[in-house]
């Protein structure tokens, strides 16, 4: 969406419209999203949304083949999408714990991490030579068939049934996951680096202005950039689903590993070298992954299960948030004072945020799992 968006507009600040339009209906819809998950069978509900996720994919394939010139219809279909993510994330996060034993919980976060980044990987790669050879449309209908496979995963699993009391559909009962995500510190700890990480390091929504004018590398450098963070990611998986229910004193991982994770972006924004600028979002990658994996397994352990959908709805606003209301402000910083300059501040931006935070929480850098 990003390269069809640049090529229709060349504007950065279009680009940053995609992450507002995200952002929007996440934040609208986060407390319905995380009580309906609560209240209601998450596999069913998964469903329902993995095939409203489908036709958006359908819709953006119509849109790409027909004679647009304009990136409204792009911006709509987005905002649906995101309405569909708001229930459709809670749901999928709080299903993990009812799937795998207490003990393995890190590691199945891990392998998952692995799963959705190799497609990831592969997905931009051949994305960017679909471009090149075809158009963007072939890559929507690639992506709306893609999940007839999820659909599929979702009809053959059986997670356990929902531990605890289910809560009633009242304002209440939507308020009280954010309720407990203010008044646990580390939920709140972690959640905040979520947002301040993401919000200043967003350096990917800026990748058709480096791959195009500062790299000169075209689509099939585009597709190559844009997959390094998960060709990261998935390095940090593997080695996370062997060792990652072995660290002890998680607080201190994830406070070093969002740090590095603005020192990638800081790297990546000074790069005027192709190698170099992949191994600078590789490395975002691996840091952003071990601070997720771990982040992840703290607040679902410390979160009982009648409330993990809505915990999950809080935080994914901040999660989800974070990062698309970063394109936008990395798209008006980039107008003001150029794209390398916004990467090379958000990273410097991201790194004190974080220092910051765990300065004021103690919680976070004492936090130890056992």
């Amino acid at each position: 969406m990003a390269w069809q968006v640049y090529l229709l507009t060349h504007s950065p600040v279009t680009l940053g419209l995609i992450g507002l339009f995200r952002v929007i209906p996440i934040v609208a819809l986060s407390l319905a999203g995380g009580l309906v998950s609560d209240v209601f069978n998450r596999r069913r509900l998964l469903l329902v949304t993995q095939t409203l996720l489908m036709l958006s994919s359908g819709g953006l394939a119509l849109v790409a083949f027909a004679p647009v010139r304009s990136p409204v219809p792009i911006y709509g279909i987005i905002a649906l999408a995101a309405a569909a993510l708001a229930f459709n994330n809670p749901a999928r996060q709080s299903l993990i714990p009812s799937l795998v034993p207490r003990e393995q919980l890190a590691n199945a976060f891990s392998l998952n991490a692995v799963a959705f980044e190799v497609a990831t990987v592969a997905g931009p790669s051949l994305a960017g030579l679909v471009i090149a050879v075809w158009q963007v449309g072939v890559i929507y209908v690639v992506d709306a068939v893609s999940f007839l496979a999820v659909l599929a995963a979702l009809f053959v699993i059986r997670p356990a049934e929902l531990e605890g009391p289910v809560p009633a559909v009242s304002l209440n009962a939507a308020l009280e996951g954010l309720r407990f995500v203010f008044r646990t510190p580390i939920i709140f700890a972690t959640m905040s680096l979520d947002f301040v990480a993401t919000f200043f390091g967003s350096a990917t929504a800026l990748l058709p202005v480096f791959a195009r004018d500062i790299l000169h590398s075209g689509a099939e450098g585009y597709g190559i950039l844009y997959a390094a963070p998960s060709a990261g990611a998935i390095l940090a998986g593997v080695a996370m689903s062997l060792v990652a229910n072995r660290i002890d004193r998680q607080g201190r991982f994830i406070i070093v590993a969002v740090v590095a994770y603005g020192v990638f972006t800081l790297l990546f924004g000074l790069s005027r070298v192709f190698v170099l600028s992949f191994l600078a979002l590789a490395g975002t990658g691996v840091a952003d992954t071990v601070s997720m994996i771990l982040r992840q397994t703290v607040r679902q352990i410390s979160t009982p299960d009648e409330l993990r959908g809505r915990m999950t709805s809080v935080t994914g606003v901040f999660f989800m948030g974070g990062p698309q209301l970063g394109e936008l402000e990395a798209g008006l910083v980039a107008r003001a004072i150029g794209s390398p300059l916004s990467v090379v501040t958000g990273g410097a931006a991201a790194i004190i945020a974080t220092l910051f935070i765990a300065w004021r929480s103690p919680t976070l850098r004492r936090y130890r799992l056992r």
